[in-house]
């Protein structure tokens, strides 16, 4: 009896174990039969291949290409409408600091507004640039499109880098090259078609109050870009030519003295460097470096008007 009673323990024992370990042996068998199959790629999951707001490109129904067009479709680029290419020109400075700041201010609004973008992001930038040069609706210089509006203490400039404190940060070597050679190859005549006649742009982490009155060309890279309507939109309004002449090479002060330093003044704080430089008894000039000049009473600047969370952009951190 006692041997019984244990083999009828054994045996319950074992059912329970049997259906325990049963579900475990029926869901691995078809997972067997896919160990040979690659698992499906996810371009939102693999690194290099996407940037910040690259979701909308996977999202059902994000953005809605006009029907009957043929688009742009391509790693960075999704075609929202038809698009014509900007016309080609060569924007040559008349002399060469000219060139020189035509290509330095517009390297810096690559960089800063696109600088860890894909490349077709950047001559995507680029190009809304050039086609604010040719049109009549803005400046028609580089330095005087990108820097337009710095001046403004709300902040509202129409290059957010040129007045919001980016500049403050020390641009990384690498992508500061590769922001000047696209600044160097659209101002040297190469057209990127994918944006077309677009004049406005911005990311695809906010959406602006004018966005709805523009028509949406293509999103590129993380941003969306925007042609006029109407007659602005079209070829025939970008017919402005280059002036050629580059006035300012930066973006606009924000603090200026409160007033001109007395001529009086001026001149107490340079006496000393002035002596450095007095004839000797002999009547030779004496040539000495010239001393420190301290600054004259109230020739300070008022406090830098510069946001404070960027106060700090560019410094190394402790």
């Amino acid at each position: 009896m006692r041997a019984t009673g244990w083999k009828a323990k054994g045996g319950i024992a074992l059912l329970a174990l049997c259906a325990l370990v049963a579900p475990r042996l029926i869901t691995a068998a078809p997972l067997d039969l896919l160990e040979g199959s690659a698992a499906p790629v996810d371009p939102t999951e693999q690194p290099g291949d996407n940037f910040p707001g690259s979701a909308f490109f996977f999202a059902e129904g994000a953005f809605d290409p006009v029907p009957g067009v043929e688009t742009v479709r391509s790693a960075h680029v999704l075609g929202l409408d038809a698009v014509r290419a900007a016309p080609a020109g060569v924007f040559r400075g008349i002399t060469a600091l000219d060139s020189y700041r035509a290509l330095n201010c517009l390297t810096n609004a690559i960089y800063y507004e696109a600088g860890n973008e894909p490349e077709d992001g950047q001559r995507a930038v680029a190009q809304v640039v050039l086609n604010r040069v040719r049109s009549r609706l803005w400046p028609d210089s580089v330095c005087g499109v990108i820097y337009q509006g710095s001046e403004r203490t709300d902040y509202k400039c129409q290059f957010t880098f040129s007045c919001d404190g980016s500049m403050m940060r020390i641009p990384a070597p690498a992508a500061w090259a590769r922001a000047r050679r696209i600044a160097q190859e659209a101002l040297a005549g190469s057209v990127y078609a994918p944006v077309g006649l677009a004049t406005h742009y911005h990311t695809l982490a906010v959406r602006p109050d004018w966005s709805g009155m523009l028509q949406p060309v293509a999103v590129v890279g993380a941003h969306i870009f925007y042609r006029n309507p109407g007659f602005n939109g079209t070829v025939a309004a970008f017919t402005a030519a280059y002036a050629g002449r580059e006035l300012i090479s930066g973006p606009a002060r924000h603090s200026w003295p409160a007033r001109p330093a007395p001529t009086q003044n001026l001149m107490r704080s340079l006496g000393p460097a002035l002596a450095a430089f007095a004839p000797s008894p002999g009547g030779d000039a004496v040539s000495a470096a010239p001393a420190q000049v301290a600054p004259a009473p109230n020739e300070r600047l008022p406090e830098s008007t510069i946001r404070p969370e960027y106060r700090n952009s560019g410094r190394p951190l402790i």
